[in-house]
């Protein structure tokens, strides 16, 4: 998982470069907003897995920390990815794809919370 995160945030970084200086002069304004909203949250959620990722071998003996990381890249394809598509494209239904990938989000985070606290009950 913690190659996948550097992956993540690296290609974050890459296509927000891209976007600022490559497609800047190439999509409207709107579209270079959802370009970066992408980025943004493919950073975000590469940054949480990186986290996680640390979070030593204790952690992931829990299996919704690896349903956490799972959920947070699906997310990032799916939410992220489709973003990068339809700023690109002006394929308006990319955009409806969006919606899955935010619930990857929330699911990741949920599963989180569910891994925190198995941690949490093993102490005792």
């Amino acid at each position: 998982m913690l190659q996948t995160a550097c992956v993540l945030c690296g290609v974050a970084v890459a296509l927000g470069a891209f976007a600022a200086h490559g497609l800047k002069s190439r999509l409207a304004p709107d579209m270079l907003a959802v370009f970066e909203v992408g980025v943004r949250y493919q950073f975000y959620h590469g940054l949480a897995l990186l986290a996680f990722s640390l979070g030593g071998e204790r952690l992931w003996r829990s299996a919704w920390a690896w349903r956490a990381g799972a959920a947070w890249i699906v997310g990032s394809l799916v939410f992220s990815g489709s973003l990068y598509l339809l700023a690109i494209t002006d394929i308006r239904w990319f955009g409806a794809i969006t919606p899955i990938g935010g619930v990857a989000f929330l699911l990741g985070w949920f599963f989180a919370a569910l891994s925190a606290r198995s941690l949490r009950f093993s102490d005792t």
